[in-house]
């Protein structure tokens, strides 16, 4: 059994709806969040749109108005620096929505591997 990370937003929150994870990935992303000093707190009854929406408007801010925060929580998630890296931060709209992916995959990943390797 191998971890192949989905190749977008929509489908990482599908398959973790699909294999009953979608309530551990909330709770991954808000303890991560609020290890890095973030308070998030997205109420487990959030639906998989409203997350996309919401996790994208706080990478977003936080971008603009709270840079080293938004290091220090790439960091504490453990988001790829290579992958980071490889952004075009030229649009900060579009950059915020490619960076809520990696931290959604980077999160669901850590879910995955716990709950198939207890």
């Amino acid at each position: 059994m191998n971890f192949i990370a989905p190749k977008s937003t929509e489908l990482l929150l599908r398959e973790a709806e699909s294999e009953a994870l979608y309530l551990k990935l909330i709770e991954q992303i808000n303890k991560d969040f609020n290890l890095a000093n973030e308070g998030i707190d997205f109420p487990l009854s959030i639906t998989p749109d409203e997350l996309k929406i919401q996790l994208h408007e706080k990478i977003y801010r936080m971008i603009q108005y709270k840079f080293a925060e938004y290091l220090n929580l790439l960091y504490i998630i453990d988001v790829s620096e290579i992958e980071i890296k490889q952004l075009d931060g030229s649009d900060l709209v579009i950059l915020a929505e490619q960076v809520s992916f990696l931290i959604l995959k980077r999160e669901w990943q850590k879910v995955w591997f716990r709950n198939n390797f207890k």
